[in-house]
């Protein structure tokens, strides 16, 4: 039986968005110090830096922020400025679940003839809490919070769901993280495009592969499977 798997942030429900805001209302607290366009390019630059210590996930984001604003204040951030940068990491943390289009009733149509798996990166805590609030999780057979998504942890993924690769599709916005990966195996991908994508996952070469499509809308899905 083929088993579907979604991407959770910007797939199932919006995510980046949100953090877009979060890297805004950090670099407006420094801008006596620099642009705030510099300020979210140092950001990245730590974020980047970080990736191998603290993951992906809003945690990491705020640990990444406390030491962007130590650099770019010569060490001179104050309690005020880090208490700020701790209240715009839980202000994240904290928002609400907006699921995106579609995305209930294709669940309801697929549950009943695949068997369905989230298969999403992040912090674990975050991501439980946001597929609890998001009422999806009665959909899905398998719960899989990666730390990353290479070919490696997929083909764990696949082994411990005992599935093929040619039996295994998966469907979400990262062409670098959701598509690529799981084609290299000889697995399907779908991609649905987000209107806001992170920097750490563009892809700019056109992906061309029998096992690839990529659809405007996820209902679309409905009409080939």
């Amino acid at each position: 039986m083929l088993i579907i798997a979604f991407d959770a942030d910007d797939t199932l429900w919006v995510n980046e968005p949100y953090f877009r805001t979060s890297e805004e209302a950090f670099a407006a607290l420094f801008e006596d110090y620099l642009p705030q366009h510099t300020t979210q390019q140092e950001l990245f630059k730590t974020e980047m830096d970080n990736l191998a210590l603290y993951g992906y996930g809003v945690k990491g984001f705020m640990l990444s922020m406390v030491e962007t604003a130590i650099r770019i204040t010569d060490g001179n951030l104050s309690a005020e400025g880090t208490n700020r940068i701790i209240e715009i990491g839980k202000e994240l943390l904290n928002r609400p679940i907006e699921i995106l289009p579609h995305v209930e009733e294709v669940l309801q149509a697929l549950s009943s003839k695949y068997r369905l798996v989230v298969a999403t990166k992040g912090d674990l805590l975050d991501q439980e809490r946001k597929l609890k609030k998001s009422g999806l999780a009665k959909y899905f057979h398998h719960i899989e919070i990666m730390s990353d998504k290479k070919p490696a942890d997929y083909q764990k993924l696949l082994q411990h769901l005992d599935v093929a690769p040619d039996q295994f599709m998966m469907i979400g916005n990262s062409l670098k993280s959701d598509i690529l990966p799981v084609l290299d195996l000889g697995g399907h991908g779908i991609h649905i495009p987000f209107h806001t994508t992170w920097a750490h996952e563009m892809v700019s070469h056109p992906v061309e592969h029998p096992n690839f499509r990529a659809i405007e809308h996820l209902d679309e899905i409905l009409a080939f499977l």
